[in-house]
């Protein structure tokens, strides 16, 4: 797909499964060149994006590229 959205993807795994879905959601963004929206509370989930947008009240508060 062009782009996916994933809410929360490794919320409730053991950090082991959690590693290997955001290594699979990376390799998909790299090799396929998709783009991936990904909502987590996580900051490491986060470390590992191209940005991050954080938001407050549902507004945009802060875009870190």
């Amino acid at each position: 797909p062009a782009i996916l959205m994933a809410d929360e993807p490794t919320g409730n795994l053991d950090s082991k499964s959690g590693k290997e879905i955001m290594d699979l959601l990376l390799k998909l963004n790299r090799e396929n060149h998709t783009t991936i929206i990904i909502v987590t509370h996580d900051p490491n989930v986060a470390s590992q994006t191209q940005r991050i947008i954080h938001l407050r009240d549902g507004l945009i508060e802060e875009v870190v590229a």
